[in-house]
């Protein structure tokens, strides 16, 4: 199958991780979203090969690593290295914290994308210098 549509609600209830990799068939790289109660504290942790990307959906997320701590609010990115220690917690006392976590390693994958239809090309072009139409 070359597609898959999903909802994290789909995926689970309650707190903690929501497993989208397998129910949606992803293979190039590991992706969990993560459901935390209000003033929830996570762990210190790390990984031996993957590197993670934590993108916040909704709520605030405390992330302390490197002896750095920030509170990040929806649309918040940290990317941080496979053996650095982190640790992500709620930040907020009265709302849930939802963040999409992708891990991987081995590189990025140069530009590789193909327009299907030719006539699309200018505007894929414009719309990528930030100057063009985005309709």
């Amino acid at each position: 199958m070359g597609h898959t549509f999903g909802s994290l609600d789909e995926l689970g209830e309650g707190y903690g991780f929501r497993k989208i990799r397998k129910p949606l068939g992803v293979t190039a790289f590991g992706v969990n979203a993560i459901v935390m109660p209000p003033g929830y504290t996570g762990f210190h942790h790390y990984h031996d090969l993957q590197d993670e990307l934590y993108f916040v959906h909704s709520g605030q997320a405390r992330v302390e690593v490197d002896g750095e701590e920030r509170v990040l609010e929806a649309g918040g990115l940290v990317h941080v290295e496979s053996t650095t220690p982190r640790k992500v917690s709620n930040a907020s006392e009265d709302e849930d914290l939802v963040m999409l976590v992708v891990g991987g390693r081995g590189g990025y994958v140069e530009r590789d994308g193909h327009m299907v239809d030719e006539a699309d090309i200018p505007r894929r072009a414009a719309f990528g210098s930030g100057s063009g139409d985005a309709a």
